[in-house]
């Protein structure tokens, strides 16, 4: 089995929409991790970067949570706009996206 060079998890939880503590699935994180995985296929990076759906990140009052390894960048409020900068930036470029880092 090839090595990957990153992963990306994209919290894909569904809770309540009554839950206090939101969810990101309620936020759009289904088209996000949909959105990773287009622009992946596009730049033709599949077969080292991955990018796949994850239960609860225990960050829902970051909005939509994408974190990326091996680095550990977690990332909050992520937009579906937000996905090609990422994936520039970051899973191409090695520069992570200073202004989505939840701190």
């Amino acid at each position: 089995m090839k090595r990957l060079e990153k992963h990306v998890f994209v919290c894909t939880n569904r809770r309540d929409p009554n839950n206090p503590k939101g969810s990101c699935a309620l936020k759009g994180s289904e088209e996000i991790l949909d959105r990773f995985k287009q622009e992946l296929a596009e730049r033709g990076l599949r077969a080292r970067i991955r990018a796949n759906s994850s239960g609860c990140l225990d960050q829902c009052a970051h909005g939509c949570t994408v974190v990326v390894y091996p680095e550990q960048a977690w990332y909050g409020g992520v937009k579906p706009e937000d996905v090609p900068e990422i994936v520039e930036k970051h899973l191409v470029g090695g520069e992570v996206v200073a202004r989505l880092l939840i701190k």
